[in-house]
C-alpha cells in the first residue's frame, strides 16, 4: 500500500479515516487540516498518496491539488468529499488530481481499487 496523508479540516473526520484505512491496511504517515500544514508534511514525508477534502474550511483543496501537483516528485492526490461524484465531477476532472473517492465510500478497498 501507498504511503498516505489525508488532508481534512475536521479532525473527528481525520481520526476516523485514519482508523478505517489503517485497519484496511492502508499506511497513514500523516495527517493535516490545512493547505500550508499538508504542503510541509508532504514536503517531510514524501507521500506516495494524498487524499484532499475538495471544502477544507475556507481553503480550496482543488489549489492545493494543483500546489501537490507542483512537488517533485509529485504524490498522487484523489479528491474526498461529502458531495457525490456527480456535484464535483466537473471540478474533479479540470484539477490536476487524479480522481475522486466520496467521503460516504472511503475504505482500503476503494483506496486499493482506485490505484489499480
Amino acid at each position: 500500500m501507498p504511503r498516505t496523508l489525508i488532508v481534512d479540516d475536521s479532525q473527528q473526520f481525520l481520526a476516523s479515516a485514519e482508523r478505517l484505512l489503517d485497519v484496511g491496511g492502508v499506511r497513514i504517515v500523516g495527517t493535516a487540516r490545512s493547505r500550508i500544514e499538508a504542503l510541509r508534511l508532504a514536503e517531510e514525508l514524501r507521500p506516495d498518496l494524498v487524499l484532499v477534502d475538495i471544502d477544507l474550511g475556507g481553503e480550496s483543496g482543488l489549489e492545493l491539488a494543483r500546489d501537490l501537483a507542483a512537488l517533485v516528485p509529485a504524490p498522487i492526490v484523489v479528491l474526498i468529499s461529502t458531495h457525490t461524484e456527480a456535484e464535483v465531477g466537473e471540478m474533479v476532472a479540470a484539477s490536476p488530481a487524479a480522481g475522486f473517492i466520496p467521503k460516504s465510500r472511503l475504505d482500503a478497498a476503494a483506496v486499493r481499487a482506485f490505484l489499480r
